[in-house]
């Protein structure tokens, strides 16, 4: 899909959205080739932080505080989990989750009613981080990439989901905010029976 060739209805993203267009789109094709790169060894104190950071986010989650993990978002961030392996191009490819700061909220709104069929009951999970590398980069953001496992146990169901995250942080008033937060799965172009659970 060529955004610049969209009817102007659909080309003014700023009736349904107020970040996704073009330029939202490039600035993630440079967000994904940085999280590609070969980067240098993270001094120590940078590591930490990034890893801090991680270990927080995941209590967060896996304590199903999902108002709070929302607050650690950027208003013009992205929680993405593509289907091609290594993230593949969401303009022209289908994703697992695609959503900007609106979507997300909805989606913390949904889990939190209590009434998500597809998370009734909702899932436990319990996530390992490791492997964790960061880089402070020239354009003031720090990225941060590191593989997961996630155990989930739902409706007496175990599952296990494997991959890598990686992460783009801004710094704000308020301490590190996720501006780009992208959840590789290993088998992510596999067949998955309900993948509604928060990664």
């Amino acid at each position: 899909m060529n955004l610049d060739r969209l009817p102007d209805t659909y080309a003014d993203t700023s009736s349904f959205s107020y970040h996704v267009d073009a330029d939202w789109y490039d600035e993630l094709d440079r967000f994904r080739q940085v999280l590609a790169d070969d980067w240098p060894v993270s001094q120590p104190t940078e590591w930490h932080g990034a890893q801090s950071f991680l270990f927080a986010e995941a209590h967060l989650i896996d304590s199903g505080r999902f108002n709070d993990w929302l607050d650690l978002f950027t208003g013009d961030c992205l929680y993405w989990v593509p289907v091609t392996a290594g993230g593949g191009d969401p303009r022209r490819e289908v994703s697992h989750a695609l959503d900007d700061h609106r979507r997300l909220t909805d989606r913390v709104y949904w889990l939190r009613t209590g009434l998500a069929y597809s998370q009734l009951p909702p899932s436990r999970t319990r996530r390992l981080i490791t492997n964790v590398e960061c880089l402070d980069h020239p354009d003031g953001l720090r990225y941060v990439r590191s593989n997961f496992v996630v155990h989930e146990m739902r409706a007496g169901t175990p599952k296990t989901y494997t991959g890598w995250y990686g992460h783009v942080l801004r710094e704000t008033d308020d301490g590190w905010r996720i501006r780009l937060k992208s959840v590789n799965l290993i088998d992510s172009e596999q067949y998955h029976e309900n993948l509604t659970l928060v990664f």
